[in-house]
């Protein structure tokens, strides 16, 4: 039994003609409806997916631009001071919330957000920043040609680098501290 909507609506308009003559508790109105219903969870969980790995791709798309003006492989110091700047993002955006807030104001939403996501990337670099690992030649090539699609990044290799100086091997996607 067909569950996509389109293929739901096209049986139906071959064995009755015009969708709009059913009535309303017939089985193939209640077949339309689950499709429908079906089809709209779909979208939705596409939607918080793509809302999800959004960040991911973010900071793909940061390091890519990085690597265009890169001739030869980083270095570990070289791909601190890239996540320092990339870390150091919102600190510009974050002062001046807090300079136009009055004071004895309760912080706003964003900025809310804005801390909680600093804090989490500061915690994260603490730990092992989940990034692609640009030591290697042909994963900073690849990084270069990347066309910006999630499903495209499962060629490359990643690395986590810790403020420390650490470095060791990671997984795509990215799962906790893999």
């Amino acid at each position: 039994m067909p569950k996509d909507l389109a293929k739901v609506q096209k049986k139906i308009q071959k064995k009755e003609g015009a969708i709009s003559s059913l009535h309303e508790n017939s089985r193939d109105a209640k077949k339309l409806r689950r499709a429908g219903a079906r089809s709209d969870k779909l979208e939705k969980l596409a939607a918080a997916r793509e809302k999800a790995l959004q960040p991911y791709l973010q900071r793909i798309s940061f390091f890519q631009s990085a690597a265009q003006e890169a001739s030869e492989p980083f270095t570990i110091e070289s791909m601190q001071a890239l996540i320092e700047i990339y870390l150091d993002r919102d600190s510009t955006e974050l002062s001046t919330i807090q300079s136009e807030r009055r004071p004895g104001r309760p912080a706003s939403t964003r900025e809310d957000l804005l801390k909680q996501r600093i804090h989490a990337e500061a915690s994260e670099y603490n730990s092992g920043y989940w990034m692609p690992d640009m030591e290697d030649a042909t994963t900073l090539d690849k990084l270069k040609g990347w066309n910006e699609q999630w499903t495209s990044l499962g060629t490359l290799k990643y690395v986590r680098v810790a403020r420390d100086g650490s470095r060791h091997a990671s997984s795509f996607p990215p799962k906790g501290k893999s």
